[in-house]
């Protein structure tokens, strides 16, 4: 997995200063869409992982917001193979960034509205605030969640907000299981190269470039090219084959998520189209 962070320690070791600068842009030459600008307004800081603020297009500003990063960034620990985690409460703390990655707010949680580490890698917090009031006090809105798959080829965005950092590259394809560890993943994005993500960008949104919708969320590449192993997934297609991908990184799919999510922002995991695991 891109590895949650320690804390500011381990920051400074991997890239020398965790409280630099933005980086609007990383060294991708793929050529981008540019329907959208994609920024950082929207997306958060964890303690040790990225996110969003996120809602779907029938989320309405009375909602109380909902915060999307990685079932293995949860305060408690990683969930267990099988395990799904559902309105436990939590006080979790976000730092809510604006355009120009400037943190502008901190936002917190009243409960962990959904995790798993099964099936896919994603968690959903509740926050004890709404869209309506997050738009209004610091004029951000929250990134929409697409609800179909994405296609091969699509031009993407992956934003952390813990790094400050926009890596730029297009979804290469798709792994029918990706397998780490004690944990399998279906259908997973498959980055090209120019997105190099690291530890403490998991949870960060993907995000397509050309409507501006998250298609996804951050969370693994293959490190030193070790076989399915901790911080080494590997692909593995319908016929049982292996693949292993040194230095290829991964999102999981967030459709199958958002079509969970019901009028007041409440995960509903009988709604049609939800297929994420249940307890």
């Amino acid at each position: 997995m891109n590895k949650p962070l320690a804390g500011a320690l381990l920051a400074l070791t991997l890239v020398g200063a965790g409280a630099g600068p933005a980086v609007a842009a990383d060294t991708a030459t793929e050529p981008a869409v540019r329907a959208k600008a994609v920024t950082f307004a929207g997306t958060v800081a964890l303690s040790n992982c990225s996110g969003s603020v996120v809602r779907t297009a029938a989320s309405q500003p009375s909602d109380p917001a909902l915060v999307l990063s990685n079932g293995h960034c949860l305060e408690t620990g990683f969930p267990g193979p099988g395990e799904v985690v559902m309105d436990q409460p939590s006080s979790r703390s976000f730092g809510l960034l604006d355009s120009a990655g400037s943190r502008v707010a901190t936002l917190r949680a009243d409960k962990i509205a959904y995790a798993t580490m099964t099936d896919t890698d994603a968690s959903l917090y509740q926050l004890t605030t709404t869209y309506g009031q997050i738009e209004s006090r610091y004029g951000i809105k929250a990134l929409e969640l697409n609800t179909t798959r994405p296609a091969e080829g699509t031009a993407i965005k992956v934003v952390s907000g813990y790094w400050k950092r926009i890596y730029s590259c297009s979804i290469d394809g798709f792994a029918y299981r990706l397998k780490e560890g004690a944990w399998t993943w279906k259908d997973s994005v498959r980055y090209t190269s120019s997105c190099n993500t690291i530890g403490g960008t998991s949870g960060s949104p993907v995000v397509d470039n050309a409507t501006g919708k998250v298609v996804a969320v951050n969370n693994t590449g293959n490190e030193s090219g070790g076989r399915c192993t901790d911080n080494n997934p590997c692909e593995v297609d319908e016929s049982g084959n292996v693949t292993v991908r040194e230095g290829i990184n991964y999102g999981q799919q967030t459709y199958p998520l958002a079509a969970c999510i019901g009028p007041g922002s409440k995960i509903d995991l009988n709604r049609a189209g939800c297929t994420v695991p249940k307890p």
